[in-house]
C-alpha cells in the first residue's frame, strides 16, 4: 500500500508497524539520547569533527512474514569521528530506539529493555526493529556523494553546475536525490533510497 509521507507537516499516529514502537506508544516511556564517543579516525570521512541532520522518515517494509509495514516519525543523527548514533522518535516525539553504530561494536536500545549489541548494524536492527536503515552508507549518501568502499554508478543533477548527484546506484541501493536546500544553506533535502531484496523504501526529510 502506497504512503504519502512527503506531502503533509503531520504524521499519522498509527500504523507504525513495530512491536517497539506500539510498546512505548502504550507505555509512554522515552529512552534518553546517548551521546557518542570519538573514535580514531580510520578514514577520510573519520577525520570530519561532527555531523548532525534532524528529520523526519517513513519507511515501508514486509515483515518475517512477508506483510507490507510501515514506520513513521522523526530522527537525530549524531556523527562523531566513525561513531555514528542514530535516534528514531515516533510521531508523538517519544524516542523508539537508539542506535549506536562504530567500526567494532553496534548496540540498540529500546524502551524498557536491555541494550543488545552485534557486529553488524544493518543485522541487529533487522533482527530488533525488523527493517535496517543503511547505517553506513548513509553516512557518505547524505554528504551527499557515493561510498568510497565499494563501486557505484553516480548520475549528476543536470540542473546544477556544481556536479552535485542526481542519483547513486549502490551496494544495492538506488539513492535518488529528490531536493537540495535553498542558498544560502546546503546538503541534502530530500532523499529516496530503495532497494528490492528484501523490498525496502525509505524517504528522508532533512531540515537544514
Amino acid at each position: 500500500m502506497a504512503f504519502d509521507f512527503l506531502a503533509g507537516a503531520s504524521l499519522r499516529r498509527g500504523g507504525l508497524g513495530i512491536a517497539a514502537a506500539a510498546a512505548l506508544l502504550l507505555s509512554g516511556c522515552a529512552l534518553q539520547p546517548r551521546v557518542p564517543t570519538t573514535t580514531n579516525a580510520s578514514t577520510s570521512l573519520a577525520t570530519q569533527t561532527s555531523r548532525e541532520y534532524h528529520g523526519r522518515f517513513a519507511v515501508q517494509y514486509n515483515d518475517q512474514n512477508g506483510t507490507q509495514r510501515n514506520a513513521y516519525g522523526n530522527f537525530d543523527w549524531q556523527e562523531t569521528g566513525d561513531t555514528v548514533t542514530l535516534q528514531l522518535r515516533n510521531p508523538l516525539g517519544q524516542t523508539m530506539a537508539i542506535v549506536t553504530s562504530s567500526p567494532s561494536l553496534a548496540t540498540l536500545e529500546l524502551p524498557n529493555r536491555q541494550p543488545v549489541s552485534a557486529d553488524n548494524v544493518s543485522l541487529l536492527m533487522q533482527n530488533t526493529l525488523g527493517f535496517a536503515l543503511p547505517v553506513e552508507g548513509l553516512r557518505y549518501w547524505l554528504q551527499p556523494s557515493a561510498a568510497p568502499t565499494s563501486r557505484a554508478q553516480t548520475t549528476l543533477d543536470p540542473e546544477a553546475n556544481n556536479g552535485r548527484p542526481k542519483e547513486i546506484k549502490q551496494d544495492g541501493w538506488t539513492i535518488d536525490y529528490l531536493a537540495y536546500a535553498d542558498a544560502p544553506a546546503a546538503g541534502v533535502k530530500r532523499v529516496n533510497l530503495s532497494r528490492n531484496e528484501p523490498p525496502l523504501d525509505i524517504k528522508l526529510v532533512l531540515d537544514q
